[in-house]
């Protein structure tokens, strides 16, 4: 039966929604990429081609819908249960305009999540070898356990909130199973790296760029007036760049992939820096955004084919 909200939005609120279909078709569509949860499986998409390409290792078709279809599958379910608590509880508050968009659509999207997941575990079942599927399965427990932890009635400590231990917890776990495609094939094909280590090197950036990303979300729509972010990403492109010259002449695929990374990091500080000039809904699009530079790299390499 259908829950109605404990409270109405706020007229402020009502406004911001109202506000977004006035604008122009290109901001509307990149709003909506967002208030579907379309960014996300994007984002994994294009990580895990990236790494691949990186790693000199052709991924199968059916990779892209399998990431896609899964991953918009979690994040629905993830904003519907945000919702649904939130709704509960009384603290509409800590809802944002992706969660009344999923909450006021929860009719169409429930059935099409459990379509979309559906579709990810018949890509599993009949494409993926069974080798590569038992290897997964572990990311894909350690994935439930964390969605279950997050969702129970019992949170994490105030003091590991604070810490950003959830966000570092979505990061390294959404990197991984970017990742985890190009590691599976790693088992079958020759590699033409010389060591596994300098691609490692590049899944634990993208892990941090992740988590700083999920931490600046939080932070910005807190309204906290802290420079954390401008530190984390500062830090992050630093890194970035290092990691860049470290693998420039013996990997020069990890290092134009550093490189995206590190274009990401520095878009990032700037967004922070533009904050308090965007609306939280935009601010929000292009948090995500961003972090679709390694595209560049996939449009190049298709290109030059």
């Amino acid at each position: 039966m259908a829950l109605p909200l404990a409270k109405p939005p706020t007229k402020r609120e009502n406004n911001r929604i109202r506000a977004a279909s006035r604008l122009s078709p290109a901001p509307q569509l990149l709003h909506l990429w967002h208030l579907a949860s379309f960014d996300a499986p994007t984002v994994a998409v294009v990580w895990a081609f990236a790494f691949a390409r990186t790693a000199g290792i052709h991924l199968q078709p059916w990779i892209a819908p399998l990431l896609f279809s899964g991953t918009w599958s979690v994040y629905v379910g993830d904003r519907l249960l945000d919702a649904y608590r939130a709704v509960h509880s009384g603290q509409l508050g800590t809802l944002r305009e992706r969660h009344y968009f999923h909450w006021r659509y929860r009719h169409n999207l429930i059935p099409l999540a459990a379509c979309s997941a559906v579709v990810a575990a018949i890509l599993i079942g009949h494409l993926m070898p069974l080798v590569i599927r038992e290897r997964n399965s572990v990311l894909a427990a350690a994935a439930l356990m964390y969605f279950s932890g997050v969702h129970s009635p019992s949170r994490l400590p105030a003091c590991l909130r604070k810490a950003g231990l959830k966000e570092l917890v979505v990061g390294i776990l959404f990197t991984a199973g970017c990742v985890a495609p190009t590691i599976s094939e790693m088992h079958f094909v020759a590699i033409r790296m010389k060591a596994v280590w300098p691609l490692f090197l590049c899944f634990a950036y993208f892990a941090l760029l992740a988590w700083c990303n999920c931490r600046a979300i939080d932070k910005w729509e807190s309204a906290s007036a802290d420079n954390v972010i401008f530190l984390h990403a500062g830090l992050l492109t630093i890194a970035g760049m290092a990691i860049s010259a470290t693998l420039a002449f013996a990997h020069p695929n990890l290092c134009a992939l550093a490189i995206s990374g590190t274009a990401s990091s520095l878009l990032l500080l700037l967004l922070d820096r533009m904050r308090l000039r965007l609306s939280p809904l935009r601010l929000r699009v292009l948090a995500d955004l961003v972090l679709l530079t390694p595209a560049v790299l996939l449009m190049f390499e298709a290109y030059s084919a």
